[in-house]
């Protein structure tokens, strides 16, 4: 057992017997709980759920490439497998007849026009009461030329609208130089593996022509607008006319020079995919980008730039997608990727807060396995350095050597040094090298590349995914803080000081942060927060108070917080939705790092975690525990993880057991060493 703390120990007065007693027998039982789910070769990966269009694109992407009717590529037959992703889309209607990004979301009108069609496109008679519903809604939302650009290319692949209604995407990006405001570089690393793929295909304008039967003309409310690219309706009209025009333009000269000329650009953006996709080695990557919107799109441009089914590498891509598949009760999900390295990195640094280290065994594997997944690779990263750069940190997924990221870098390398030994700190601080000269210029850190946020980006027509660029986010670098201090930094040095005073410039006038990569104010003050404090930032500083009494404010009167991620789209919804596991252990850190382990509504919010936590008995009953947890685990049906802001959102299945984990063990261990 290592004897250090989580935190810095704060003023400590004697737990009362009961509730210290009740909070370690929770925080034995959730270890426990965590150590049952570890893989045999140490490592852990949960269920990644994402929401309906991982099921309904893939419907729309067979239809495409004509393959509905052919074998799988491990020969099951193909018009099974869609049935049974189409039974698990259909599942997941809601009862006014929309689908929607997660559970109590909105209807999501590019969401319910896909799944529609894809069932369509599957057999479902359009007048049957599930169909007529979701037509319903799709016309009060405006009908289905209100879909999102990524929507558009599915729909006009499948002969639905014309492509001119798709944003231009010149295959000649590939050659753009570096100076040029728009290039390759100045994207986020998910937006470069998504629009040359998408390139491609909208140079070559494949369109299946489907029978009347199996269209959806009756979706469509102006069949002039269904034809017309839009934009997102918050572009401002100048940025609007300007896009529009060169989209237009870029039409225009498209049409003149033809795809055979484009022809070196189009191989050229092949050749920059095929680096990045299906490579061994140094270079190992599990499909284009590791993700499911780059690894279906290159599936497209396989088959437009003349691949046959039979190729090696379409094969292997075709594999690497159909992996994301969980067949359970007769149907099938698909996951958007895997989240091996996060999920290990997180449990490995929850057991640490629990004072476990090296010396347990689960803790030994799962450090070994997170050794072995180093990446040493240089990637796309080091363009923007401006230097010679050597090795990197870690990445998200099984393999993704190109595209190393810093949220993963820094939760595994804080988690490795406190683990101890030898082996697992010179790991870490390899890490931290790497993470140190990644920092952004405005002070905060970018989750996968050093980088200068420009506004004019998010306009352009293909920008509405929300996440066209990858700039400083107030979340990663409080994380990144939280592991410099377990690495001796302070607030001395600059790095800190620069980033903490970019933290300090994106608090809301609330006391609260902006959470972009989980939901949402509470995610980001908990993040936030943390990192700087452990630098040396004095808590009773004001704009610390200020945040912990926003996190008190929010707090229900059984301890619990909760938040949903229609905060996103309505911010007088900060920090209010249902009470979850996950959440409200984010906030009863933040009341423990600003107040101390005495603080009474801290008290509250660690006897919810321990009073909601599932016995034996309710892990045993589907009705109170429908995921399967193990006992010591929380049932959380929310999603409180974040993709895209306002696009797309997921359900760690893990958040629900190792943040818990980690908020019980430090408080445990800061009440057990006031009680001396």
């Amino acid at each position: 057992m290592s004897t250090d703390v989580a935190s810095p120990i704060h003023g400590t007065r004697p737990a009362r017997p009961d509730e210290l007693a009740a909070a370690s027998e929770s925080l034995s039982r959730a270890i426990e709980a965590l150590k049952s789910l570890q893989k045999p070769d140490g490592h852990f990966c949960a269920e990644l759920e994402g929401d309906s269009i991982l099921q309904s694109e893939y419907i729309l992407m067979k239809f495409i490439l004509h393959q509905e009717d052919e074998p799988m590529i491990d020969g099951r037959p193909g018009e099974e497998v869609l049935a049974r992703i189409g039974d698990y889309l259909r599942s997941q209607q809601r009862e006014d007849g929309g689908w929607g990004q997660y559970p109590g979301s909105g209807i999501d009108v590019s969401a319910t026009v896909k799944a529609y069609f894809a069932l369509k496109l599957l057999g479902d008679d359009p007048e049957s009461p599930s169909m007529q519903k979701a037509r319903r809604r799709i016309h009060e939302l405006g009908g289905a030329e209100k879909c999102n650009s990524f929507s558009n290319f599915y729909l006009a692949c499948l002969g639905q609208i014309s492509w001119n209604a798709c944003p231009a995407i010149p295959p000649e990006i590939v050659h753009l130089p570096r100076w040029f405001y728009f290039h390759m570089d100045k994207v986020s690393a998910w937006t470069r593996t998504m629009i040359l793929p998408l390139a491609i295909v909208a140079t070559m304008k494949p369109s299946r022509k489907l029978p009347a039967h199996r269209r959806i003309d009756e979706l469509f409310l102006d069949n002039h607008q269904r034809n017309v690219l839009s934009m997102k309706p918050e572009t401002p009209l100048f940025w609007r006319m300007f896009f529009k025009g060169v989209d237009g333009t870029l039409k225009i000269v498209g049409s003149i020079i033809g795809t055979a000329p484009r022809r070196r650009s189009m191989d050229r953006a092949m050749r920059w995919m095929l680096d990045r996709a299906g490579q061994d080695g140094p270079a190992a990557t599990d499909g284009l980008g590791a993700i499911f919107p780059p690894m279906v799109y290159i599936q497209v441009a396989f088959q437009v730039m003349g691949y046959r089914r039979d190729d090696p590498l379409v094969q292997r891509a075709e594999r690497e997608l159909d992996a994301f598949f969980i067949e359970e009760d007769g149907r099938i999900r698909i996951q958007p990727c895997f989240s091996p390295v996060w999920d290990s990195g997180i449990s490995l640094y929850a057991f640490t807060d629990a004072g476990l280290d090296h010396s347990d065994e689960s803790v030994s594997r799962v450090c070994d396995w997170l050794r072995s997944k180093e990446c040493g690779f240089v990637g796309d990263w080091v363009r923007n350095l401006g230097g010679n750069a050597t090795g990197a940190g870690w990445y998200f997924e099984y393999n993704n050597s190109w595209y190393p990221d810093v949220d993963d870098t820094v939760m595994v390398a804080m988690a490795l040094r406190r683990a101890g030994g030898a082996e697992n700190i010179e790991a870490a601080d390899r890490g931290v090298k790497w993470v140190l000269s990644m920092q952004n210029d405005d002070g905060g850190w970018a989750a996968f590349d050093k980088t200068e946020h420009r506004q004019v980006l998010e306009y352009v027509p293909f920008a509405d995914h929300n996440a066209m660029q990858d700039p400083s986010c107030p979340d990663i670098t409080g994380r990144v803080l939280e592991c410099l201090s377990w690495h001796g930094m302070g607030v001395s040095d600059p790095t800190i000081a620069r980033a903490i005073t970019y933290i300090r410039s994106h608090q809301r006038p609330e006391g609260c942060w902006f959470g972009r990569w989980g939901v949402n104010y509470i995610y980001g003050t908990w993040q936030a927060v943390i990192g700087p404090i452990r630098c040396g930032v004095d808590r009773s500083e004001p704009w610390i108070q200020k945040a912990g009494a926003w996190m008190k404010s929010i707090q229900k009167e059984d301890g619990s917080f909760g938040e949903s991620a229609d905060s996103y789209e309505d911010e007088s919804l900060m920090g209010r939705g249902n009470s979850t596991a996950s959440q409200t252990a984010w906030a009863a850190m933040v009341l423990q790092e600003i107040y101390g382990p005495d603080d009474p509504d801290l008290a509250r919010a660690i006897a919810w975690l321990s009073s909601t936590q599932l016995s034996p008995e309710a892990a045993a009953d589907p009705q109170r525990n429908p995921d399967g947890d193990p006992a010591g685990s929380w049932c959380e049906l929310e999603f409180t993880g974040t993709g895209f802001p306002r696009v797309f959102y997921l359900r760690y299945h893990l958040y629900r057991l190792y943040f818990p984990l980690m908020a019980l063990g430090r408080w445990v261990r800061s009440r057990s060493a006031g009680t001396g």
